[in-house]
């Protein structure tokens, strides 16, 4: 893999001290980690407060910044399990969306329920809950502002148990409108048996497996030149990836 390219705030050893980090994390926790250095100084809980595609989006932003636009996928068909590779243009994805301003309302028969976009903080407390249906109530809970039945004020506490499910999908639809970017599904067509496989885009995930591969290369290249100038390690990552690759090319000459 080639090293990271386009600007970026965090240099190969922050990047290292990143991956370094995040090696003892447990992957769900390093979406934290990978949206630190997408937004350097900012704060854990400025960071758990943004709404959830706001930190996809900074994630992708992260990711066009160190290993460009496109994004290699590989899916696997669910009805013939061939397997499927294609390139996806990350400019796409979020484009041109803005987040509202203004709490989001939906009206559905007796209740009228206002409610803010779910923050990151929001969505790691719901996965910790026991099922489904517990995940549901407490980001129906986290994220309602007002909320009235036939009129009447209704406690958030006391909604999960008294929304009917049709103003839970429309709350739900409501929300994946306004923030597109927070679930990022995509459609397959097969070239095989032309069915269509639906694949959710997992960009911690994949931006980890990316930066993985990356350090472990990384540090061979700083085992080799170390091993052939003696330089150390900082010396080495000073380098530009272009002169670092013309000095491997010079070693493998010898």
């Amino acid at each position: 893999m080639n090293g990271p390219i386009g600007a970026s705030a965090a240099g190969p050893a922050e990047l290292l001290a990143v991956w370094e980090t995040g090696l003892a994390q447990h992957p769900s926790d390093r979406s934290l980690l990978l949206h630190r250095a997408a937004r350097p100084g900012a704060g854990t809980d400025e960071l758990l407060s943004v709404p959830v595609g706001q930190r996809e989006a900074d994630l992708l932003a992260l990711r066009r910044a160190l290993f460009g636009e496109r994004m290699q996928v590989r899916v696997e068909c669910g009805a013939c399990g061939e397997e499927m590779e294609f390139d996806l243009d990350t400019r796409v994805l979020g484009a041109g969306a803005e987040l509202p301003r203004e709490p989001l309302r939906v009206t559905e028969g007796e209740w009228v329920v206002e409610f803010r976009l779910p923050t990151v903080a929001d969505l790691a407390a719901a996965a910790t809950a026991s099922g489904p249906a517990e995940a549901r109530g407490r980001l129906v809970r986290a994220c309602t502002l007002r909320a009235l039945r036939d009129g009447e004020p209704v406690d958030a506490d006391a909604m999960p148990g008294l929304l009917p499910e049709r103003v839970e999908r429309r709350i739900a639809q409501a929300a994946a409108e306004a923030d597109p970017t927070a679930d990022v599904r995509l459609t397959v067509a097969c070239p095989e048996c032309g069915d269509a496989t639906p694949a959710e885009l997992d960009i911690t995930s994949y931006l980890w497996t990316e930066l993985d591969t990356w350090a472990r290369d990384l540090m061979l290249d700083v085992h080799l030149l170390a091993t052939a100038y003696g330089w150390s390690e900082p010396e080495i990552l000073a380098l530009s990836p272009l002169r670092r690759r013309y000095y491997l090319e010079l070693c493998a000459d010898v």
